[in-house]
């Protein structure tokens, strides 16, 4: 039963969720449903965790929930919120009167969907890798990367400068191009679950969608202190150009327990807020 349990997961932990905000979408209560799924998917993640962990030493307390939360709470989703207000809808309200959009709005809906995942996983994948190889991106960045666990509780552990650096490449782009509301949303969507989904640890086998998707499994590689395993897998939601660019990794080996990075971090979140900005590059 856990075996197949740990095939279905990944796929029903994404779809129903994901139908849950398109189907809301047709009521006009896409938005609502959007946040009551999110908040649905991470207590339903936090539950799995316990019950069937990829690592039983990734349970244990690292003394960053507090870290975690404010990273998340402010740095993640306040910056998006402000963001979202201030800037995307300055693009919509500018865009609307000139009708300059070359968005193909007639297609299906799936197939915009679609389309939109592909154009905004460009930048981001190159956002990302850029973040891992130059030096001065990586000051922020390794904020994330100095977790010696993962699970869904730190998921949104960005430093304020790696967050606006990410919302700046994304969503903005497909606004410029005319993407209607229900693209913007489904893409967020996706890219959210998404997010949960990759940081969680749950024991799951997905095997050909790992060559789709970022998945559990090639997010534990990214977070190796190995850097040939990585600086690898730079994916969102796709890995289209880690197939595409050469950075894909998706060894048959389990992925190392042992993860970080090699170089000191505060404990406290105002010292990891301020500490890339206090030293040299790392």
């Amino acid at each position: 039963m856990r075996r197949v349990l740990s095939v279905v997961l990944w796929p029903l932990l994404f779809a129903v969720p994901l139908a849950i905000v398109w189907a809301a979408m047709s009521t006009g209560h896409g938005v609502v449903a959007f946040n009551v799924t999110y908040l649905g998917l991470a207590l339903t993640i936090a539950v799995l965790e316990r019950a069937m962990p990829h690592e039983r030493a990734w349970l244990e307390n690292d003394g960053q929930m507090l870290p975690d939360l404010l990273h998340t709470v402010l740095n993640k989703g306040v910056a998006q919120v402000l963001i979202t207000v201030i800037v995307f809808m300055g693009i919509a309200g500018w865009m609307a009167p000139r009708g300059d959009g070359i968005w193909p709005a007639e297609w299906p809906l799936a197939i915009q969907l679609a389309l939109g995942l592909v154009i905004i996983e460009f930048p981001l994948y190159w956002k990302h890798r850029l973040a891992h190889e130059w030096p001065w991106l990586w000051r922020f960045h390794a904020v994330h990367h100095s977790v010696t666990r993962l699970w869904f509780f730190n998921t949104g552990r960005f430093h304020l400068v790696d967050t606006l650096t990410g919302l700046a490449v994304g969503i903005p782009i497909l606004l410029l191009l005319g993407a209607p509301e229900p693209v913007l949303l489904l893409v967020s969507a996706v890219t959210a679950f998404i997010g949960l989904l990759t940081h969680c640890n749950i024991e799951m086998r997905c095997g050909v969608l790992n060559y789709v998707f970022n998945t559990p499994s090639l997010h534990r590689w990214h977070h190796s202190k190995d850097l040939n395993e990585g600086n690898r897998n730079y994916g969102e939601n796709l890995v289209l150009y880690d197939q595409i660019f050469g950075s894909f990794y998706n060894s048959p080996r389990r992925p190392p327990r042992d993860i970080g990075i090699e170089q000191p971090m505060p404990e406290n979140f105002l010292g990891q807020l301020k500490v890339p900005f206090t030293r040299q590059p790392l």
